[in-house]
């Protein structure tokens, strides 16, 4: 775990993901990956540091103004690419970003691989993607199956979540902190507040259990447990 970027608004999500990331830059990590949302769900993963990681052309795709982004210390699962940040289901319709530890991850990742789940990687992290993946499959909105998954999860968290068919970010967090900034024309998250602080001052400090949905000009908190909107101004 380490550190997450999220952004949804008017301007084109990758710059700012990379921006993010590189005022991540002082915190120790070992991998770092980038997804965005336009017509199609396009996601870059890369062991190592920011420099260097990522290309014009490796990013040409990347287009839409809808994205989340991560840098990685490994906890669960060796150094290597396939356990970078975004995960994504077994469609690839869905990416998660997350810091903290899913202490269940064990028992969810052998239900879902006993309903048919592949997992591409040896993290905690990806049991929530499948999660997700599967209230989907039942006809849940995005927000719901998102909330659903999270209900599931046991541990200390923050994690974002995008999917191709839904224009949200969901946010949740669980004891590790995540913070919503209002920025004019948009919305950024990030596990640090002093990321955020270049463009805006106006800040939302999730509080344990709340889910944050986000979209262009809009942030609604509610709480998972209560189910209720919560106001956090």
């Amino acid at each position: 775990m380490v550190g997450i970027v999220g952004y949804i608004g008017k301007e084109k999500a990758k710059p700012i993901l990379l921006q993010g990331l590189k005022n991540l830059e002082s915190i120790d990590y070992d991998s770092l990956g980038i997804a965005t949302v336009s017509d199609q769900l396009c996601i870059s993963k890369s062991v190592g540091r920011m420099n260097g990681a990522f290309d014009d052309d490796r990013l040409k795709d990347f287009e839409g103004n809808i994205g989340i982004a991560h840098t990685r210390r490994a906890t669960h699962g060796h150094i290597c690419q396939a356990n970078a940040h975004p995960h994504t289901d077994c469609k690839k319709r869905v990416a998660i970003v997350q810091n903290g530890i899913i202490e269940n991850h064990r028992e969810l990742r052998e239900e879902l691989i006993s309903r048919g789940h592949i997992f591409a990687s040896s993290t905690d992290s990806e049991v929530i993607a499948h999660l997700i993946e599967e209230g989907l499959e039942e006809g849940k909105r995005f927000i719901h199956a998102c909330m659903d998954a999270f209900r599931r999860l046991e541990g200390h968290y923050a994690l974002l979540a995008i999917s191709l068919d839904a224009r949200r970010v969901v946010a949740f967090r669980k004891d590790l902190p995540l913070i919503a900034g209002l920025a004019e024309g948009g919305i950024v998250f990030s596990s640090d507040a002093s990321v955020l602080l270049q463009w805006t001052p106006k800040m939302v400090y999730l509080q344990n259990n709340d889910v944050a949905v986000a979209c262009k000009k809009e942030l609604i908190l509610r709480n998972l447990i209560e189910g209720e909107e919560a106001d956090r101004a």
